[in-house]
């Protein structure tokens, strides 16, 4: 795990040091959006509504805007809010846990010591445990100030970033408020009901079938060669979070590429040999090959085995180039059969 914020924590005159991670992590398979003709891609433009100029991340503020008023805001404006520069966990006060709603959980992240001698944060973990409270904090990150609780779980502190009050909702359902009789006999099954499917809750027990079965699919399309296309790497895919699974699945997806390239090339060089002595229309039939298949047999497969995607997708030859050359390799040996 990467840390992404550091600071320390503070409660009366105790300071703990401290790192800050993610918690949590999403196992969705990332789906991105191509071209539906030939797998490109699709990339959209930050294009400026005044001068319709395409603009450059670096070059973009922010702006508040309020009945026709719109005040802009610089990077440099943001960092001078005294919250922004502070990098100190703070302990308002310790709860006990039930009095904290669940819907007011945002996120979660762990916390490491982060010093030497981690003997200040073990003794907070131990105050929290023997006294059964959780530590109200506040702190800022990211531009903004945020309301947490912390916790213990499994020996190490855990912070989950609370909702604001006024960020949430009041449940107000006129249909609720109605009367409504049910009998005892109704109450009464659908308690023997409750028991029948009662258990102890194990999260490992349960399955997002959805993504087993979108992976399953992907893997198919990719071991038929079906709607199968190359694609480059780019640096920040290889060092995306996702890790492994990501990575794998495209190490399946470039070798089912591999496998699909090599039989289409035999077949192509069998063809070729024995259709060399036909007409013209063979000729004008190599020039119109599409460009994903002239790529498919230009390409080399110089990448096998254990070489990563990325090295793979670098040395395939250009689609241009490909069709290029072999347009006039038809030409020639169309003429030399009519020479003979």
């Amino acid at each position: 795990m990467r840390a992404i914020w550091k600071g320390s924590l503070s409660f009366g005159l105790v300071n703990v040091p401290v790192k800050l991670y993610s918690a949590t992590e999403g196992h969705d398979v990332p789906l991105h959006q191509v071209h539906e003709k030939d797998g490109g891609r699709i990339h959209y433009e930050r294009r400026c509504e005044v001068c319709n100029e395409v603009v450059q991340f670096r070059d973009i503020d922010k702006a508040y805007e309020e009945g026709g008023t719109r005040v802009m805001l610089t990077d440099d404006d943001l960092k001078t809010l005294p919250a922004e520069r502070d990098r100190e966990i703070e302990v308002v006060e310790f709860v006990p846990g039930d009095q904290v709603d669940p819907l007011m959980f945002d996120r979660s992240y762990y916390l490491e010591p982060d010093s030497t001698s981690p003997k200040s944060y073990v003794l907070l973990r131990r105050t929290l445990e023997a006294t059964d409270r959780m530590a109200i904090v506040r702190f800022a990150m990211r531009q903004k100030t945020h309301l947490a609780a912390l916790r213990v779980r499994d020996d190490v502190l855990v912070l989950q970033t609370l909702l604001w009050s006024d960020e949430v909702r009041d449940a107000e359902f006129d249909k609720l408020s109605a009367s409504v009789k049910i009998s005892e006999k109704e109450l009464a099954l659908s308690q023997q009901l409750v028991e029948s499917f009662s258990g102890d809750f194990e999260p490992q027990d349960y399955v997002d079938d959805y993504q087993v079965q979108l992976r399953e699919l992907i893997a198919r399309k990719a071991e038929s060669g079906t709607d199968v296309h190359e694609a480059d790497v780019d640096d920040d895919a290889a060092d995306d979070d996702t890790g492994g699974e990501v990575i794998d699945l495209m190490e399946a997806l470039r070798r089912s590429v591999d496998r699909s390239r090599s039989s289409k090339k035999a077949g192509s060089t069998s063809t070729s040999a024995s259709t060399a002595s036909d007409d013209s229309d063979d000729s004008d039939n190599s020039k119109k090959t599409p460009a994903k298949k002239a790529a498919a047999k230009g390409s080399t497969s110089a990448s096998k085995g254990s070489t990563p995607v990325k090295k793979a997708a670098a040395k395939k030859t250009p689609v241009k180039k490909a069709a290029a050359k072999k347009a006039p390799a038809a030409r020639k040996s169309a003429s030399a059969s009519k020479a003979s």
